[in-house]
């Protein structure tokens, strides 16, 4: 008997994927790989498999991810400071990238002619997935379900299920208040309760921080050790990737540190209102920065804010994988070995205050610039200096 072709289905084992999964079983007569990525968003192993298995798949296969995600996407990301629209800390498009990367992998491995995503046909997530797919297999087929199907309302997939069996959580029968994306990186919340802007973001939509005025009246001082440009230790302690910015949403979210609101423009054209929670990744921002202002020159430290927009924007809109993303790296990096020290700051209702910076490197001058007179800065030059620039009035 021949076999059935396969399709490698990036897979949350919740409804929407699960109608996808049952849907692709019987319009390409495929057998389905269920495919999840665990980059550190809300999981659970035993319903993934049990839904999976009750829709007759088997191969079922979930990969911890959460180290590689920080190391090798999150950190090369912040160490060019992106900000999108000088906001949005892009947590959502910075996971896809990694998700793409290893769905085409393991196409390629178990010989799958296919491969295929659950994001809607209004958003960036389609795209980031597929320039991810194409880079990596530019010969396996893409399967986007949600601008192939007539399912168009939630309605649609609620009658699908029932009619194929799938199980509906409770909680999915009616409409859901809004949508959310989340991972070890930040939390993402859009649509519903939150598509009018005029309209306050309810507490409720909320996932990983508390307000700063329900945060604590005591401060949380933490230092962070810095290594080639990358945290590696909070408070001297050396931890993994993970577990580094798994604890640095504990000081920030129970801090109130790490929500932004904003109107965003979507790299398709659609503007949409979304409440993201970065409570840890806006730490390291700061943080980051500090350490820069004391192992870094002007001249790099001004290239790198001078090609930031460009670098976000080229993430946002998923081309992570692009010649010019990865010549902008190559800026960003140049003198990332330099970026050594440790930075220690006070998280206090929703507010981040630098103590101190601490370092080996060489690059701030206490002699140059103390009050006190010395013979390491030569006063006389300033005139000419100022002369100087006169001529380019």
């Amino acid at each position: 008997m021949k076999s059935k072709k396969r399709i490698v289905l990036a897979y949350s084992g919740g409804l929407d994927t699960s109608i996808i999964l049952k849907w692709l079983q019987k319009n390409y007569n495929a057998e389905v790989i269920a495919y999840t990525a665990d980059i550190g968003q809300k999981i659970n192993k035993k319903k993934i498999y049990k839904n999976a298995k009750k829709l007759g798949v088997k191969k079922i296969i979930i990969e911890d991810l959460k180290d590689i995600f920080v190391k090798n996407y999150v950190y090369p990301m912040l160490r060019g400071h992106a900000l999108y629209e000088g906001v949005y800390l892009l947590g959502t498009a910075i996971a896809r990238p990694l998700i793409a990367k290893r769905q085409i992998a393991i196409a390629k491995k178990l010989k799958a002619y296919a491969v295929s995503h659950g994001s809607t046909g209004k958003g960036n997530d389609q795209v980031r997935f597929e320039l991810g797919y194409h880079y990596f297999g530019p010969k396996i087929k893409v399967i986007a379900p949600w601008r192939e199907w007539k399912l168009n309302s939630r309605t649609d997939l609620i009658k699908y299920a029932k009619k194929n069996n799938i199980i509906i959580p409770k909680d999915k029968k009616g409409a859901p208040p809004f949508s959310i994306d989340d991972n070890l990186y930040h939390t993402s919340t859009e649509g519903k309760v939150l598509e009018n802007p005029k309209n306050a973001a309810p507490e409720f939509v909320f996932q990983r921080t508390i307000s700063p005025e329900r945060a604590p009246n005591k401060n949380t001082i933490i230092s962070i050790g810095f290594k080639n440009g990358d945290p590696i230790t909070i408070n001297g302690k050396k931890l993994s990737p993970g577990n580094l910015l798994e604890k640095l949403n504990i000081f920030a979210g129970k801090n109130g540190i790490g929500r932004v609101d904003l109107v965003e423009n979507r790299f398709i054209g659609i503007k949409s209102r979304g409440v993201y929670e970065t409570p840890g990744g806006t730490v390291l921002m700061l943080a980051h920065r500090a350490i820069e202002s004391v192992t870094l020159d002007k001249k790099t430290m001004h290239k790198k804010d001078e090609v930031m927009p460009r670098y976000a924007e080229l993430i946002y809109n998923g081309y992570w994988y692009s010649k010019e993303r990865f010549k902008i790296q190559k800026i960003v990096d140049l003198k990332k070995n330099k970026i050594n020290g440790s930075v220690k700051l006070k998280l206090y209702k929703g507010n981040m205050t630098i103590l101190s910076r601490q370092t080996k490197s060489n690059a701030y001058s206490m002699k140059k610039v103390s009050f006190e007179e010395n013979k390491t800065f030569n006063k006389s030059n300033v005139e000419r200096f100022i002369n100087f620039h006169k001529k380019k009035l």
